[in-house]
Order: structure tokens, then C-alpha cells, then sequence
């Protein structure tokens, strides 16, 4: 493997670790430009300030939340992650249907995730989680 794939990959690691302690400086580090698309529903956020304030709605219900890599991949200018999401229900939690109030119940889905580079850098410029939007519903008996 050449060094650009094992930085790029070395680059997601840590991105992904930073995010399970919560710290976004270093995970807004790893970007070129923050950017989250989010597969499934849709949502897009684009910038500093949209992907902070997507980490702040996302561990609002889940300050918890983490992720363990199942396996990792380099092809191109993207990296493939497989990973369980893990959290507990410790916050309000807005669904379609209203805001569940916290259950302490905890959740482990698997979901995957693309992380884009611009050819021949090393620095994250999207990340795609691929999930259906209803799984930690299920994994959370609220549908």
C-alpha cells in the first residue's frame, strides 16, 4: 500500500476515534472541508459551523455515541468503513412522530460510511454515512 492510502486511512482512523470522545476540533481537523451527507435521509451539512451543529443534535439524545470499525478499505480517492454504532438514550430524541424522552436504553447498528479525499490529499472532504434513518428506532423498541 502506497503512503498516500495509509494516511488517508491513518486520517479516517482518527476521525472516527476523535469523534467517540467527542472532540470536534480534532475531527473538524481531519477535514479539508467539513462536510457530512447523510445516505438515507438525505440531509446534507456543508461547513464548520452545519457539521457542529450536526455533532451537537446527533449527541444531544446520545452523548455517548460511538463506533467500532469492523473493517476499512482504500480505493481511489475514498476509504470505506464498515462500523457498529453504539449509544445509549440519555437525552430528548426528536423523531418524526413527536421527541421521545430519554429511555436509557442503548443501541449497536451496523452501518457503513464512505470518507472522500481530493486527488492526491490526505484531508476528508465528505463523509457519507449509509444507514436507514429507522435503526435505532428498531434497535431501541420505539417503532
Amino acid at each position: 500500500m502506497d503512503d498516500l492510502a495509509e494516511r488517508r486511512l491513518k486520517t479516517v482512523r482518527d476521525h472516527m476515534a476523535l469523534e467517540c470522545v467527542n472532540d470536534w476540533d480534532g475531527v473538524i481537523a481531519t477535514f479539508q472541508h467539513p462536510r457530512y451527507e447523510m445516505y438515507g435521509p438525505g440531509t446534507v451539512f456543508d461547513g464548520e459551523a452545519e457539521v457542529r451543529g450536526y455533532f451537537t443534535a446527533s449527541r444531544t439524545p446520545f452523548p455517548d455515541q460511538a463506533n467500532e470499525i469492523v473493517a476499512i478499505a482504500h480505493a481511489g480517492n475514498t476509504v470505506l468503513v464498515e462500523f457498529f454504532l453504539t449509544g445509549t438514550h440519555l437525552g430528548p430524541l426528536r423523531t418524526p412522530k413527536g421527541v421521545v424522552e430519554p429511555t436509557g436504553k442503548s443501541f449497536r447498528v451496523r452501518m457503513a460510511a464512505t470518507f472522500e479525499f481530493p486527488p492526491g490529499g490526505d484531508k476528508i472532504i465528505c463523509e457519507r454515512p449509509y444507514f436507514d434513518q429507522s435503526m435505532v428506532l428498531r434497535a431501541l423498541d420505539l417503532v
